[in-house]
């Protein structure tokens, strides 16, 4: 067909369709345009895609699930695009429709508010580190450490957790895991490895997880609270993986005033601090006496302050 057929029957101009023919050559479909009388737009003959049997459900899942932010971190936004291109060529027209529609209804933005995507210079070199099996060497920061440690590792995946990128690696033929914004430099060598057969990414980050979650250690704060504070942490509760163990009216306080005594469990004395503070005095810390002292001695200073 002529471009002119071509944008009479699709209901666009002409010039869309010569691009969208650039843009599906690009893509990898097969199409041409022939010059003279009997010319014209045409796919090559016998062109078929490999793509059969999906449904009209799987094709919205798969452009619903697409992340750009991510993926253009680990230097894929453009093949993504390119994979997402290929794949609207070879729907059927309905199927292509409800595809395009499920980007326009879901999108999924992974960050936390106020807080913009991490810059992690080296990630892109971590994925291609990654794909090609290829070891490396990094330059690692511990959080409580003055110097960088250099590190040899055979890394095996990346994983985006709450926003903030993980370097799954073996080391000595351990299993590790490494923050990525730790990482200060990236050194890709020569030597390439062998990825283990029996290695499941998702599965050990899910076990990983679970036993990260499980030694946490827990520090019970046992504290009153007053009606507008017990609120705020019935909400860290909900949100924050805070867990209240114990709630009893408080025998000290007047009824009316409607306090509670309460046993909360937090990760660390810092959790507690950060969490608590905030409720000003609408709570007063009973247990363990070092966080009652440096609630306390914030109070002051904010006194002395003001």
């Amino acid at each position: 067909m002529t471009a002119s057929q071509l944008a009479e029957e699709l209901e666009v101009s002409v010039r869309t369709i010569y691009r969208d023919l650039e843009a599906l050559s690009s893509a990898g479909v097969p199409v041409y345009t022939e010059a003279g009388p009997n010319g014209g737009c045409q796919l090559i003959d016998g062109y078929r895609t490999r793509l059969t049997g999906l449904t009209a459900k799987e094709a919205e899942a798969l452009f619903a699930a697409g992340v750009p932010g991510p993926v253009g971190q680990l230097g894929l936004g453009t093949v993504l695009g390119a994979a997402q291109l290929k794949l609207l060529a070879a729907l059927p027209k309905d199927l292509a429709d409800r595809a395009t529609l499920a980007q326009q209804r879901f999108h999924l933005d992974a960050p936390s508010w106020f807080r913009g995507g991490r810059n992690d210079p080296h990630l892109a070199e971590l994925a291609a580190a990654v794909w090609d099996d290829r070891c490396i060497e990094i330059r690692y920061r511990h959080p409580d450490a003055d110097t960088a440690s250099l590190r040899s590792l055979e890394p095996l995946g990346l994983v985006l957790k709450a926003g903030v990128w993980y370097l799954v690696a073996r080391r000595e033929g351990d299993l590790r895991t490494y923050r990525v914004s730790r990482i200060e430099s990236v050194d890709p060598l020569d030597e390439h490895f062998e990825r283990p057969a029996d290695f499941d990414l998702g599965a050990f980050w899910s076990r990983s997880v679970a036993s990260f979650e499980a030694h946490v250690p827990e520090v019970d704060v046992v504290l009153r609270a007053a009606p507008a504070a017990l609120a705020r942490i019935d909400r860290l509760e909900r949100h924050g993986n805070r867990v209240v163990k114990e709630r009893v009216p408080d025998g000290d306080a007047d009824p009316a005033a409607g306090w509670t005594r309460c046993t909360v469990a937090f990760e660390s004395q810092g959790e507690a601090f950060a969490d608590l503070i905030p409720l000003g005095a609408d709570v007063e810390v009973l247990h363990p006496p070092e966080l009652r002292a440096r609630m306390a001695d914030t109070a002051s200073a904010m006194t002395a302050l003001y």
